[in-house]
Parts: structure tokens; sequence; C-alpha cells
């Protein structure tokens, strides 16, 4: 019995947070942690400029912890909230050339797609300005300028187009 609850729980998680995903993710595979990463949008902006959304689901439960922690004692998020985290959703900004990136959020959500705190990245604070360093081979940002950029075999999803379905269906706080 305590299995089957456990079964239709994580069910119930993916069906809640799968409409806030977009049309056609791209599974990024796993990270030297082992935590699983999505790209769910990425093409270019209206003004031109190469940008990547990707989500890391914590599929590590020492990192999520980690992270959990690091929330509450940074933000004084309370555990329960804090506790109720499922996926990290970061988006990136490229140069035109794809060779640096820089991160322009970062959002933490649970698995209901609710936000349980955010950051965004840009010019108007020195605590949070928005940096651009190179791309890391094999990184997570390089495999999405890979989709972006058509830099490797697989840069198209299965039907030929980019995905263009916005990140903004996940709500927000």
């Amino acid at each position: 019995m305590k299995k089957l609850l456990v079964c239709a729980l994580l069910l119930g998680l993916l069906v809640a947070v799968s409409p806030a995903m977009a049309a056609d993710p791209v599974n990024l595979g796993k990270d030297s942690n082992q935590m699983q990463w999505w790209l769910v949008n990425y093409g270019k902006d209206n003004n031109g400029v190469p940008f990547a959304v990707v989500r890391k689901y914590y599929t590590n439960a020492t990192v999520k912890n980690e992270t959990i922690e690091l929330i509450m004692s940074k933000f004084g998020i309370s555990s329960e909230v804090a506790g109720s985290l499922y996926f990290t959703e970061y988006g990136y900004e490229y140069t035109p050339d794809g060779k640096q990136f820089a991160v322009t959020y970062l959002r933490h959500y649970d698995g209901f797609g609710n936000e349980i705190h955010g950051t965004v990245y840009d010019d108007s604070s020195e605590a949070t300005t928005k940096t651009f360093a190179a791309v890391p081979a094999g990184s997570t940002p390089a495999k999405a300028a890979n989709r972006i950029f058509g830099t490797s075999s697989s840069s198209k999803s299965s039907s030929g187009r980019t995905s263009t379905v916005p990140a903004s269906r996940v709500k927000k706080k």
C-alpha cells in the first residue's frame, strides 16, 4: 500500500510539472553530480540575442539537501517551503559567436511549478550583475549552445525546429 501511494504521488508530480515544460524539451543528460538537465526553450529573442532556458531536476538527494539548506540560510525561506524544492531553472544568454554566456536568472521551484525563490541577474545592481564567461566544453551551457548554434548533429528537435514555447508558463511567486 505504501509503495502504491508513493508511486501515485510521483505520477501526480510529473503530471503537475509537465504542462510547465516547453513543447519540445531536450534531455541534456546528467552532470557529474548525477543531476538531470533539460533544455526547455532556446533560440534567439526578438533582438537576435541567443538564449537558452534549462532546468536541473534534483535526482541526487545530497545536492538537493545542500541546495535546500542554502535557500533557507541565504534567503530566510522556511524549511517547509525550501524542502519542497523539485527543480531549478536557469536562463542563459550567449554572445553572438556562442563562445561566452551569462546567467540571466536562476529560479527554484516546487513540484507544482510554484517559485520558491529566484534571482535575476542584470546590471541594475552590483550584487546581481550579469557576467559573461567562456562556455566550458561539455557543460550544460555548451550543450544548450550546440542546439542554438547548430554545432551538433542533433541541433534540431524532432519536429525540425527550435522550441518557441516560453518558459513563462511556470507559475511565479
